[in-house]
């Protein structure tokens, strides 16, 4: 049954860089995961890695169908992913799980209509005293809830088959707790099975050891592991102590007052040789439900019009920023199950 879903994964191109299955002879290449269907890692290119389309705040609880109109959510949002469009974005993180307001089938006309690629999340949001986490998580196991998010990927989301291509969650802070800790090993078993990323709403350093703990327990990898908000950490060295490990490191706060600080977070990661291991974003957007309108939308081009231009008047080269916004990226999101076949 596993070598089956094993060739069923390297079909849709999931492995190694590149996959071989010896077996067979068949060389498999890397793909990403996104909501129009699988795209080779090479044709990815630059990469907002958090971001959002839509979020609906009510709560896990109260979120029913009905609350926004789709049509008003698209024409909101459309402008702002062409914008990002002619600034040089090419791909887009939607981190906004299904009890957050997920709307896939938004998501893949967004795509369509603006050029842009947009990979969407499965997985479930534990930040903020849980209030977007379902009582069924409460109920079932680790397994029970990664066998769930396996599903969506394998079967994909309905209605649509849209598949995610990264696994988000969240937590609180440290120690976790017993939801908390269920998610990230929900979460590290996910990723095992169809090779997902985890992409963890953290902050401070002590959360993010804690589920990289974890990960390790449920054998997991540190490079499966996105550490989300890493700019709420003022303790650099566990920026640097992370990226050794073999974690992502996320600055997503990229917004107009904050473009000096994520220069220089950046930039010491690059003088300490860990450059490789960051990942940035701006957690922009927002079609918020339930405001009139979908309230205040914050665009997705700082980082190109504003961050990029002064992070290359500080020093950095060319080679620097295809590294941030291209390889890290690719690196990050290619699909390569752990779970081994046979």
């Amino acid at each position: 049954m596993k070598r089956r879903r094993f060739l069923q994964l390297a079909a849709l191109g999931m492995g190694s860089s590149p996959l071989v299955d010896f077996a067979f002879g068949r060389e498999v290449q890397e793909r990403i995961m996104t909501v129009l269907g699988p795209i080779p890692a090479r044709r990815l290119g630059q990469t907002l890695m958090h971001e959002h389309i839509l979020a609906d705040f009510i709560g896990a609880d109260q979120l029913a169908p009905g609350r926004y109109d789709p049509e008003e959510a698209f024409q909101k949002t459309l402008p702002f992913l062409q914008k990002l469009k002619t600034v040089g974005g090419d791909t887009l993180v939607d981190c906004t799980t299904e009890h957050l307001g997920r709307d896939v089938g938004l998501l893949g006309r967004l795509s369509q209509m603006s050029g842009v690629r947009i990979i969407a999340s499965t997985g479930i949001y534990g930040a903020m005293n849980d209030k977007f986490v379902p009582r069924f998580a409460y109920a079932e196991s680790a397994e029970q809830l990664a066998l769930r998010w396996a599903r969506e990927f394998e079967d994909g989301i309905s209605p649509g088959g849209v598949r995610p291509g990264i696994i988000k969650i969240g937590v609180d802070g440290a120690p976790l707790s017993e939801i908390d800790a269920k998610l990230v090993a929900a979460a590290a078993r996910a990723h095992r099975r169809t090779g997902l990323v985890i992409a963890s709403h953290t902050g401070p350093g002590a959360a993010a050891f804690a589920q990289l703990d974890v990960l390790k327990a449920e054998g997991a990898e540190p490079a499966a592991f996105i550490w989300v908000h890493a700019q709420a950490e003022m303790d650099s060295s566990l920026h640097r102590r992370a990226a050794e490990l073999g974690a992502w490191v996320e600055f997503d706060g990229i917004a107009p007052a904050t473009v000096a600080k994520h220069v220089e977070l950046v930039l010491a990661m690059k003088r300490a040789g860990f450059l490789h291991r960051v990942l940035i974003s701006q957690d922009a957007g927002w079609y918020h439900v339930g405001e009139p309108g979908g309230g205040e939308f914050r665009g997705y081009d700082t980082l190109f019009t504003a961050f990029l231009p002064a992070l290359r008047k500080a020093g950095a080269s060319a080679g620097d920023i295809h590294t941030l916004l291209v390889r890290n990226p690719q690196q990050a999101l290619a699909l390569r199950p752990q779970d081994e076949a046979g």
